[in-house]
């Protein structure tokens, strides 16, 4: 899969699932405070990308991503190998 088209896969499964525009997710952005994430809200976040791209990911790379940039390129290297 192209990366862009693995960008605009999680922007549109992060906003149907977070409500919110994916106008706003941009790779600078904070996730938490753009989303608006809780600690509850995270393990939905994590659960979603494992369950719709098959990438695990640990609690201690969680919080190490903390755009959406980085978001992409951690499931983007994931998948790739």
């Amino acid at each position: 899969m192209e990366k862009t088209e693995l960008i605009e896969k999680i922007n549109s499964a992060l906003a149907e699932e977070f409500e919110v525009e994916e106008s706003i997710i941009k790779p600078e952005a904070p996730i938490k405070e753009t989303l608006q994430l809780d600690s509850l809200s995270l393990v939905d976040l994590v659960a979603l990308i494992e369950n719709n791209f098959g990438v695990k990911i640990k609690g201690t790379e969680v919080s190490q991503i903390q755009t959406f940039g980085a978001l992409y390129d951690f499931v983007y290297d994931r998948m790739a190998k």
